[in-house]
């Protein structure tokens, strides 16, 4: 007798999350269509959208200093896209929430070391230790299959990331990997929110489950996801 289910069905049960993940973004875009009203869209109406060097460089040091303080990363691309396009908004986004990697990265580091290793241990208990072993042992490979995951606290591993004291070109660079996925899926999103565009409301959720089959995969391997996966 069975002890309990087996890989097949664990598959097909994960395959099914996926599925309603993915139709959920979609339905959430298009109820965002119909309302028509989107928070931070019409500051990005006023000062962003139409602006030229101007408005990229406002985005980009805004959104850069949202995302390294904590605010959601998507929210950052879903307002790029909206703002420039799934392709320009996607570079942009991506940049500015690697700079705000960076800088929270670089801060717990050098400045606000003491602080974030107290508020880190608060949060996470004896858990924080043995991530930060798995960062330090495998620092791409646990940076990136965390980056890809729609859940998790992207604050929480840039400051773990500092305290670490791992290199920060791989970090970076398993970051930028890792976030090039929701990137283009919120910038889409928010394209179409913009336009009458379903077909990229419906390519922005497929992208979505492909990008957390992924990151799921890796957790297996990297074995940090039970320690940081929660908000």
């Amino acid at each position: 007798m069975s002890d309990g289910p087996g890989p097949g069905r664990e598959r097909l049960r994960a395959v099914g999350k996926l599925v309603v993940l993915a139709l959920g973004l979609v339905l959430g875009g298009l109820l965002l269509r119909a309302l028509g009203a989107v928070p931070g869209t019409e500051w990005v109406d006023r000062y962003i959208r139409d602006q030229g060097l101007l408005g990229e460089t406002l985005f980009l040091l805004v959104g850069a200093a949202a995302a390294a303080a904590g605010l959601p990363r998507q929210g950052v691309a879903f307002l790029g896209g909206y703002a420039f396009g799934a392709v320009i908004g996607t570079l942009l986004s991506l940049l500015a929430q690697l700079l705000g990697c960076a800088l929270a990265v670089f801060w717990a580091r050098l400045v606000g070391r003491a602080w974030a290793e107290r508020v880190l241990a608060g949060r996470y208990g004896r858990r924080l230790r043995a991530v930060r072993d798995v960062l330090a042992e495998s620092p791409f490979g646990a940076t990136l299959a965390l980056r890809l995951l729609p859940v998790g606290n992207n604050l929480a591993l840039n400051l773990l990331g500092g305290l670490a004291g791992i290199a920060p070109l791989p970090f970076l660079a398993a970051s930028a990997l890792g976030y090039l996925p929701q990137t283009v899926v919120f910038a889409l999103l928010g394209k179409g929110v913009r336009v009458d565009g379903a077909w990229q409301l419906a390519l922005a959720g497929l992208l979505l489950a492909v990008s957390v089959g992924i990151g799921l995969a890796l957790l297996r391997r990297a074995r940090a996801g039970r320690a940081l996966a929660a908000p």
